[in-house]
This record gives structure tokens, sequence and C-alpha cells, in this order.
């Protein structure tokens, strides 16, 4: 069933673009439900659509080790889109995408996209903004994963989903943030606890709620406030200054250096 033209996607990205920009695609749009643990893009499979995330899906990139291990190169959810957004669509996945969240998805054949930015240069800058604010955040997150306490990281990745899902309590369990952040589930459930005892949130089975946004960001290191900023200052049609619009919770406390 194809998207009506005036309604909302609930993906930004998509509902950021002109109402002419938007109908070069909308017929071809694929509503497709996907659930937590899903597999929708798989690394070296080749050639894959463009999967736009909405409302509260989330969907992560994941690296897979020779010795069964994981870790999360990047996360995207109604701000953005995976799979054939950025060079050239035929080519392999380096990555996988595993669904962090269960929802709706709106899949799009790469060529499909690939044409709609020769026919129009509009949609072609939305997109390739959205490739730069994309870069970044794998940039940052891998100097992040490089060089902060697990503390900081686990902080950092609490608060990217939770811009994504919009509510303090976040649908995960400690075996899939292990695996995201590339450590031991044992390991990471002494970090949450020590956090609880903090004050910064509540870990329970299947969910952790945060319990204090802006001391858990003023815990956290700068990396997440910095993802925002850059894409803020790129994307100011997708983004607002409070991270993504629609499902963002309250701003982090004070200004954040850009430069931090």
């Amino acid at each position: 069933m194809p998207i009506e033209p005036a309604a909302s996607t609930g993906n930004l990205l998509l509902d950021a673009l002109s109402g002419s920009d938007r109908a070069l695609i909308e017929r071809d749009l694929e509503p497709v439900t996907v659930a937590r643990g899903d597999t929708i893009l798989t690394a070296d499979s080749g050639a894959s659509p463009v999967i736009f995330p909405c409302d509260q899906t989330v969907v992560a990139l994941v690296v897979a080790t020779h010795d069964g291990r994981m870790a999360e190169t990047a996360s995207v959810g109604h701000d953005g889109a995976v799979g054939g957004i950025i060079g050239q669509a035929r080519l392999p996945n380096a990555v996988s995408g595993l669904v962090q969240v269960g929802g709706r998805v709106l899949r799009l054949d790469a060529d499909r996209l690939r044409e709609a930015e020769r026919r129009s240069a509009t949609f072609r800058d939305l997109f390739a903004r959205y490739a730069d604010c994309f870069l970044a955040q794998l940039l940052l997150i891998g100097a992040c994963n490089a060089v902060h306490p697990i503390e900081q990281r686990c902080l950092r990745w609490l608060l990217s989903l939770q811009d994504r899902t919009g509510g303090d309590t976040l649908p995960v369990t400690h075996e899939l943030m292990a695996a995201m952040l590339g450590v031991q589930r044992t390991y990471l459930t002494r970090i949450l606890r020590m956090l609880q005892e903090q004050g910064l949130l509540r870990a329970e089975r299947g969910r952790i709620t945060i319990v204090d946004r802006r001391a858990v960001s003023a815990a956290a290191c700068a990396c997440h406030a910095r993802v925002r900023l850059h894409c803020e200052a790129v994307l100011g049609a997708v983004y607002g200054p409070d991270g993504p619009r629609r499902a963002a919770p309250d701003a982090d406390a004070g200004p954040v250096s850009r430069t931090a």
C-alpha cells in the first residue's frame, strides 16, 4: 500500500522531503513489520534495499568477528535509514543490520532512491546531508569505543536509544546490550548495577529505565552530544535542538561545547 502524500510516514528523513520530492518514491515504499532480533541486512550479501525505520523501530549496524562475537558500529531509528543509502547500492554490505527495537519499517529499492537523486537536486541534497551525519556517527562512535571507559560508553548507548524510542523505559536485555557494546554479559550486569547504585538508571529483566536523564547526560562522555550537535547543524530540517523530533525526551542539561 503506497504512503499517502500528506501523511506522516513515521520517519523524519522521509517526512523532511517536499511533496514533489516525496512523490518520486512514495509509491515504491513497502511497509514491513520487523521483530527484535531480526537480521534485515546481511554482511557480504551484495545489493541491499534502503530501509527506513519508523516510529520507535531501531536498527543496529553490527560487525561479527570470526570467534562469534559482535559489536555495534552505529544505530539508526526514525531519524534515518540503513542499507543502500550511501555509495553504490550494488556493492556488498560491510555490516549486518540487527533489529534492536521491533516495529514498522519502509523498504525501498536502492535503484529507486538513486533515480530520485538524479531527478531532483533537493532530494539529492537532503540524502547527501544525511550521509554526512551517518558517517560522523560512525567515526565518533568508533573513537568512543576505542578510548572511553565502558561506563561512559554504556550511558552514551542508552541516551542514543532513548532519543529514538522517546520513553524513559527502554526495551533492551542485558544480553543484547552487552553484545552491542562488545563486552561479556556478566561484566555489563556489574556495570549496570553500579550505575543503578548511583541513581542513574534502573535495570530490570528485559528493560532498563533511565531515572535521571540530566544526570546520565552529565556522566556520559561527550560523544552522544557531539553526534547530535553535528546532525542538528547539517540536517536542521530533520533534527531539532533537542535531537530527533517527536521522539526526543527532555533536553539535556546545560549547553554542550561544540569542541568537546
